[in-house]
């Protein structure tokens, strides 16, 4: 089927009324277009007038080239700021021709770093990596503190792993439907992040995700409901900001409908205008009603929006036309990773950080390796100043978005005081408190989809169960919960794409158990081609259910998979594989939990995405 008409059909059948489905509003009218007072968006932007007399002389004291640099976030390998691990100063020279952050920030001066799990080893060491950076940028002549920011969405998207409290992901957090629980959440990642020295967050995901096949966003995203997505976006700005850590929403203009990942390709979203206005737009203009400090691009090419067919990280009438002139927004504009084929396809490496400034962007993510092995960055750096000086872009501009960065920091309490205090780590991080937190907010997010013949919940008593499918970790993680309640679980981890001779280990294993726990992620990714899961999956499912002995599917990542294997008797949805979302399957499994969460997508019909096998707000409860 052709993939626009396909799209045009999801549109129209199964997010046609959503907003009123929810009960919910998204911000409309004059306030959503006006930046309100605080949230480091009020400062004028011209002439000095109305702005911070420190910043300003600040600003008017750094060369040319010290203003560019802190339009900058820089990847950096290693677990310290002065690291002299063999491998992480090979990579890093490789990018920058110095051996580590302290070293990059002496060199450039960049605005700041991001850490990616490569940094991360447990709470205190991220802390003195934090401490380290901050060092080495007091130590440069003008004191500016560095932006340390991360992705830490929580479910799928975590870069600081336990001890750290993990916070349900948002599709998860959409499914218990509590606002109260993204706000909370989102304040303890918050607290967890600041603990160890992250003081911008690249979260909360305000995209809709309308393509069950979407490569990239999926679960990352609270829903296909607009105003879900909203309320639930507003909730985890305000929780952030009360923990005093920069949220940035995610991926404007929107990119919830999309079969191509643009780490890999270009996307495209061909949605009209109007559909733009009404799927994609309210979660963005509800977060600029709300206050946020920062809005990631994205790296995807809207005609409606830009008919040039640039993409919107580089796009001037989304970013400046929409984004600033309508939208009234005046916060800080991140661009997505410039290392990501959505954006470099088109342009060359030292073209895009101009190309995305003069868009209206200000801080510029993650310069890539070039095609010779080399870092671009010293290159898009000297690309940004060349252009100053050739007239392409004005000294002014480079101001006001320095000038941005700057107040943002000062709003944060940077210049106060940057450091990571160690004595708090271990009195905020992954506290008894925090991780309890997590699990009720994971516990009312578990959603039974089907559960026919009263598989559900388990009766007391020894039986023998096979927990096989998905995952390692997550396989042996719910066999132990359901030997803990006095079952004799047989574990046997299939992963992503099941060959043949696994499954057929899987369904002898299973024909002389009395159930069999069937752990899915994604199954419905079947394109049998590299880069996909393939069939292996779908088939594993299918062949166990066909052993006659019942099969419970629990998937833990996207709620669609059972569109492909309908006829099961029991499934849910957890949305995530955290700790706490396991315990909280298992624990519904056995009736000790209520299942309170609900579809926060809708499941289509496999062959037939205009029809909803299991629609928007649906989920099963044991007791009515």
């Amino acid at each position: 089927m052709n993939r626009s008409r396909t799209r045009r059909r999801w549109l129209a059948g199964l997010t046609a009324g959503t907003l009123a489905v929810t009960g919910l509003t998204a911000a409309t009218g004059p306030a959503a277009h006006a930046a309100p007072p605080g949230g480091g968006q009020g400062h004028d932007q011209g002439h000095g007038h109305g702005k911070d007399p420190r910043l300003m002389r600040i600003l008017r004291s750094m060369t040319l080239e010290d203003k560019a640099a802190q339009l900058f976030v820089l990847q950096i390998h290693g677990l310290s700021a002065d690291t002299d691990d063999p491998a992480a100063v090979e990579a890093n020279r490789r990018l920058y021709g110095a051996d580590n952050a302290a070293q990059v920030m002496a060199r450039y001066r960049p605005g700041g770093f991001i850490y990616y799990g490569e940094n991360v080893r447990d709470p205190h060491q991220v802390a003195a990596f934090s401490n380290g950076i901050q060092r080495a940028a007091m130590a440069q002549p003008h004191r500016i503190p560095a932006t340390i920011a991360t992705d830490q969405e929580g479910g799928i998207v975590a870069r600081l792993q336990p001890p750290a409290t993990q916070s349900p992901g948002a599709m998860a957090l959409a499914a218990g439907r509590r606002t109260a629980d993204a706000r909370a959440m989102a304040r303890i990642t918050g607290r967890e992040l600041r603990a160890v020295g992250v003081n911008q967050n690249y979260a909360p995901d305000a995209d809709v995700n309308v393509d069950p096949a979407n490569p990239v966003i999926g679960v990352r995203s609270f829903g296909s409901d607009p105003a879900l997505v909203s309320a639930m976006v507003t909730a985890q700005i305000r929780g952030y900001r009360s923990a005093d850590v920069t949220a940035t929403a995610k991926h404007f203009p929107g990119h919830g409908d999309t079969g191509t990942d643009s780490h890999t390709g270009v996307p495209e979203i061909d949605h009209t205008r109007e559909e733009w206005e009404r799927l994609d737009l309210p979660p963005f203009r509800a977060a600029i009603a709300a206050g946020v400090d920062s809005i990631m691009t994205a790296h995807i090419v809207v005609p409606s929006l830009d008919p040039s067919r640039d993409p919107a990280t580089l796009s001037r009438p989304i970013l400046t036309g929409i984004l600033r002139e309508r939208l009234g927004y005046r916060g800080v504009v991140v661009t997505d990773a410039l290392d990501m084929d959505g954006v470099r396809a088109e342009y060359g490496d030292e073209r895009i950080p101009v190309l995305a400034l003069k868009a209206g962007a200000d801080v510029l993510l993650k310069p890539p390796l070039g095609d010779d092995g080399r870092g671009v960055f010293p290159r898009q750096l000297a690309a940004v100043v060349e252009a100053v000086k050739s007239g392409e872009l004005t000294e002014e501009r480079i101001d006001a978005s320095v000038y941005r960065i700057l107040k943002l920091k000062q709003d944060r309490g940077l210049f106060r005081d940057p450091y990571a205090d160690p004595a708090m780590v271990g009195r905020t991080v992954g506290t008894p408190a925090h991780l309890a937190a997590a699990q009720r907010a994971a516990d009312r997010t578990t959603t039974l989809v089907r559960n026919e013949g009263g598989v559900l919940p388990l009766r007391p008593g020894r039986r023998d169960v096979l927990v096989t499918g998905w995952g390692a970790a997550t396989t042996a993680a719910l066999g132990a919960e359901i030997a803990r309640r006095g079952a004799v679980a047989t574990v046997r981890q299939t992963g992503l794409s099941p060959t043949r001779a696994q499954i057929d280990e899987a369904v002898a294993a299973a024909r002389d158990q009395d159930l069999v726990v069937a752990v899915t992620n994604r199954a419905w990714d079947v394109k049998d081609e590299p880069g996909h899961n393939g069939p292996g999956q779908v088939n594993l499912v299918r062949a166990l259910h066909a052993t006659g002995t019942p099969v419970v599917v629990i998937a833990v990542r996207d709620p669609y998979d059972i569109a492909w294997f309908p006829e099961v008797p029991a499934y849910l949805a957890t949305h995530s594989y955290t700790a706490e979302a396991l315990r909280s399957a298992a624990a519904v499994l056995f009736g000790e939990l209520n299942p309170r969460g609900r579809l926060p997508v809708t499941v289509p019909v496999r062959d037939d995405p205009g029809t909803a096998l299991y629609p928007f707000g649906h989920g099963l409860s044991y007791r009515r």
